[in-house]
C-alpha cells in the first residue's frame, strides 16, 4: 500500500524553520514595506503575485554573493531528506510545491541534498540589477496564489493514488483540501481545526513517516471523502 502514496510537501517554514522568502527580503529590502505588503497578503488586500512584485522592488542592486550567503545559514528540518529516501526507496513519488521563489529554494535544497527532488515555484530572474518574479504556474481561478498548488497535486495523482499534503501556511490551506492526508502545524493547523477538515498534527518528517507507515499496515485505506467530492468538483468544471 505504501508505494501509492503521493507526497506533496510546502517549503517555506515546512522543509525550512522559518519562511525563507520573507526573511530574505527583510534582510535586503525595505523591512517596513515589506512587513506591510506581507500583512496586505495575509489580509487578502492583494494577491501573491503582487506581494512577489512589490517585495522584489524593495531590494536596489541585488547582491547575489551576499545573498547566497545568507541562504546557506538559513536552518532546515534535518529530518527531510532521509524522509525523502525513505519512501522514494519505498515507491511513493515526492515533490515540493511553494508559492515562493525557485533561487532560494533550489540554493537550499541543492546545499543540503544531493539527488534532485521536483520542485515547483515561481521564478525570478535577476536582469540590470533588478529582480523579476515570473510566474508559469499561475491559474486564473486562483485569485491571491502565484503558483497553483492544487493544479499540480491534481496533474501529478490519480484516482487510484492516495495523496499526502504537508504544509504550515496560508498558501497550503486550498492545496490541502484536496488531498486524502493532510499534515499541518501553524497556520494550516489552524485552518484545518476552523473548517473541520480532518488533519495530523506534527513537528517534524519522522512524526509524519511513523504515521504514514501505521496507515500503509492497514488492510483497507480509506480516503477522505471531502477530498474525492473536491477533486470530482474540479474534474466536472474540464
Amino acid at each position: 500500500m505504501i508505494n501509492t502514496f503521493k507526497i506533496f510537501v510546502d517549503f517555506d517554514g515546512t522543509i525550512t524553520k522559518t519562511d525563507v522568502g520573507e526573511h530574505l527580503f527583510l534582510e535586503f529590502g525595505d523591512a517596513e514595506k515589506c512587513k506591510l505588503i506581507v500583512q496586505d497578503w495575509i489580509d487578502k488586500i492583494i494577491t501573491s503575485k503582487d506581494t512577489w512584485q512589490l517585495m522584489c522592488e524593495t531590494i536596489k542592486n541585488p547582491d547575489q554573493e551576499k545573498m547566497n550567503k545568507f541562504l546557506d545559514t538559513i536552518e532546515v528540518d534535518k529530518t527531510f531528506f532521509p524522509f525523502v529516501k525513505y519512501f522514494r526507496n519505498a515507491g511513493c513519488d515526492i515533490n515540493i510545491l511553494s508559492d515562493g521563489l525557485d533561487y532560494y529554494i533550489s540554493h537550499i535544497v541543492k546545499k543540503e541534498f544531493t539527488e534532485d527532488v521536483p520542485i515547483y515555484s515561481n521564478k525570478l530572474e535577476f536582469i540590470d540589477n533588478k529582480m523579476f518574479p515570473k510566474f508559469p504556474y499561475g491559474d486564473e481561478e486562483c485569485k491571491f496564489c502565484a503558483n497553483c498548488k492544487r493544479n499540480h497535486i491534481l496533474n501529478l495523482s490519480s484516482d487510484d493514488d492516495f495523496t499526502v499534503y504537508i504544509g504550515d501556511g496560508y498558501s497550503d490551506t486550498c492545496p490541502a483540501q484536496f488531498c486524502d492526508f493532510i499534515f499541518a502545524k501553524n497556520s494550516l493547523l489552524k485552518h484545518c481545526e476552523i473548517n473541520r477538515i480532518t488533519y495530523f498534527p506534527y513537528n517534524d518528517f519522522d512524526d509524519i513517516s511513523n504515521k504514514l507507515i501505521e496507515l500503509s499496515s492497514k488492510k483497507r485505506l480509506k480516503k477522505r471523502h471531502q477530498a474525492v467530492l473536491k477533486r470530482k468538483e474540479v474534474y466536472s468544471q474540464g
